[in-house]
């Protein structure tokens, strides 16, 4: 039976190197016989640019963000999916501000006891990927950290592509053997 994989494009852009690198990744996943629905980030109704820290989803037994928009309902998805993937363009040295929202929101998706400093979540043992793209070679190392961070803490197995670079909105396509890497990663997660 094939993976139920949940792909955020973190792009404000509909056909820039992210967006390329984001459907290359899915045709692997298809070919491997699993799902990928992709959605874009940047196309979902925020209500709040990110967590609004009121802690009401720490009280609730339910994964959810109390907010009322389409982020929330997209998060709460991440606890269905079999893989979480998560793609940007690098921005100052970090993820798309409308990724970043995202990752803040999924804050909810965690319940803390800090008095007996435990932690649970239902992302725990599911895979977690970050794809990324970046017009040169600098920052590197700190744009994918709080992704592999993510995943460390939260106990999910971490897989990514990184690719330098890519140079301005759709060049990547330049790039000899990116789409098949991306492809190959895509067709691992399905398998």
């Amino acid at each position: 039976m094939g993976k139920n994989v949940l792909v955020i494009s973190g792009s404000p852009k509909k056909d820039g190197n992210t967006a390329l690198l984001v459907g290359w990744f899915a045709e692997g996943v298809r070919s491997g016989g699993s799902t990928a629905e992709i959605i874009r980030a940047a196309d979902l109704e925020h209500k709040a640019v990110g967590c609004t820290s009121c802690r009401v989803c720490q009280k609730s037994p339910v994964y959810r963000c109390v907010i009322k928009d389409e982020v929330s309902v997209c998060v709460a998805r991440f606890a269905e999916a079999d893989v979480i993937v998560m793609a940007s363009p690098l921005y100052f040295y970090g993820a798309s501000s409308q990724l970043k929202a995202m990752m803040d929101r999924m804050f909810s998706l965690y319940k803390w006891d800090n008095a007996a400093n435990t932690m649970t979540t239902p992302l725990k043992g599911k895979t977690f990927v970050f794809l990324g793209s970046g017009y040169e070679d600098a920052g590197f190392d700190i744009f994918e950290k709080p992704f592999q961070l993510t995943a460390r803490y939260t106990g999910m197995v971490y897989a990514s592509l990184v690719v330098k670079n890519a140079g301005v909105s759709g060049e990547i396509v330049k790039l000899s053997g990116v789409r098949e890497q991306a492809f190959e990663l895509g067709k691992k997660i399905a398998g």
